[in-house]
């Protein structure tokens, strides 16, 4: 899921694909709550996984928010 993550942070949302690490925080990478906001609706879109922009914004880095994105699409 971190693939899938940082595809759509690097391609939609413009971010430097070098900044994108497992390890990297909403702020490493530059985005607001605004660009959360937008991540979670191409989160859906694309992935068909519902998350609020509240969830990702608890999430403390990419790798946790990627794990959660997994845990969401995972069949139940």
């Amino acid at each position: 899921m971190f693939t899938a993550l940082q595809t759509i942070l690097t391609g939609k949302l413009k971010v430097s694909p070098d900044k994108v690490t497992p390890e990297a925080t909403l702020q490493d990478l530059g985005l607001d709550s605004l660009s959360v906001v937008e991540l979670s609706i191409i989160v859906e879109n694309d992935l068909g996984v519902k998350i609020s922009d509240d969830e990702l914004l608890d999430a403390p880095t990419i790798g946790a928010m990627a794990e959660l994105i997994g845990e969401r699409s995972a069949p139940v």
